[in-house]
């Protein structure tokens, strides 16, 4: 149960507050379970799951249009002002994100499919694996922290982003050793690389997420700041 929004002049717009972040949250539900799908499709080699995370794909962009309608009427009727205006302004930014970790899922789920894909070796795949966790973990920690308006989760999510960084950086050095020393591993390492790519986007996209969160939280921009600057915008405020 998310922090419900109350205390305005009519219940009715609490009610479509409510049903913007609601909406959000559905959304980013059913892409983490999309990137779930992407992630063991692609470990297990199952191609049918892989073909479920593409045609998913299609409602996740349905439901970003009608929650982007939605706060848009909401601006048009309310004309919402200082931390309303900011949620309905986090709502719509991070539907944008949550839409472009489905887009990465998918493109996860393609390179199962693409008929040049080389098996990986299990070494290679946990190695996907550990950072699949990650990712996901990040990203429902982030959907956590919009829910809540929890502005110290999303920086301690914020702070995550190097360990992801970190695998992405090691999986490439590795497949790139692999690729110089045996050229028949250049299409197999090429697969890994992009995956990995796709799900260090993904840590990125939950980054914004952050942000947002705590642009709603303390209404201040941190998208642009340090981690250090970012972590005096939350403790501000504190007792």
């Amino acid at each position: 149960m998310m922090n419900k929004i109350t205390g305005h002049y009519s219940q009715s717009y609490d009610d479509e507050l409510n049903e913007a972040v609601d909406r959000l949250l559905t959304m980013g539900a059913l892409v983490e379970q999309q990137l779930r799908d992407a992630i063991k499709a692609f470990i297990k080699g199952d191609r049918d799951l892989a073909l479920e995370v593409i045609q998913t794909d299609r409602t996740v962009n349905t439901q970003e249009i009608g929650i982007e309608e939605h706060c848009l009427e909401i601006i048009a009727r309310r004309q919402p002002a200082a931390r309303d205006l900011r949620l309905i302004v986090g709502v719509l930014k991070s539907i944008n994100d949550v839409e472009r970790i489905g887009d990465q899922a998918e493109h996860i789920a393609k390179q199962l499919l693409d008929e040049d894909c080389q098996r990986p070796t299990e070494a290679q795949l946990e190695d996907i694996e550990m950072m699949g966790d990650k990712v996901l973990q990040m990203l429902q920690q982030s959907l956590s922290a919009f829910k809540e308006m929890d502005a110290a989760l999303a920086l301690a999510v914020l702070k995550q982003d190097k360990l992801v960084d970190h695998d992405y950086g090691r999986i490439l050095r590795h497949n790139l050793t692999y690729m110089l020393e045996d050229t028949r591993q250049i299409t197999r390492g090429l697969h890994l690389i992009w995956v990995a790519r796709a799900l260090e986007r993904i840590g990125d996209h939950a980054q914004n997420i952050c942000e947002f969160s705590i642009f709603i939280a303390k209404g201040q921009n941190v998208s642009h700041l340090s981690e250090e600057e970012v972590e005096a915008v939350v403790d501000k405020g504190r007792k």
